[in-house]
């Protein structure tokens, strides 16, 4: 039975799976959340957004949230920007 992530994992099925398979928790969030939705396909999107740097941090901030990084909240925009790209 798949367990019940919370309202951040769009597809826990597919989380579990990859965490199992040795998958950080940001890139299975990335990945599970990408691939529950009907507009993104996770294999394909790469490169379509702006660099960060040019994000607000509060657009920073809600991609942190949608791949679950822990302690965002404590994070200023730089912190954001490296927690992002380092997956954590």
């Amino acid at each position: 039975m798949t367990k019940d992530h919370g309202p951040f994992i769009k597809d826990d099925e597919t989380y579990q799976a990859l965490r199992e398979e040795g998958a950080s928790k940001s890139k299975a969030a990335r990945v599970a959340n990408a691939q529950a939705s009907d507009d993104q396909d996770a294999s394909s999107k790469g490169g379509e957004h702006a660099p960060y740097e040019e994000w607000t941090k509060d657009e920073l901030y809600e991609q942190a949230q949608d791949v679950g990084i822990e302690g965002r909240s404590e994070m200023n925009k730089d912190e954001l920007i490296k927690a992002l790209r380092d997956g954590q």
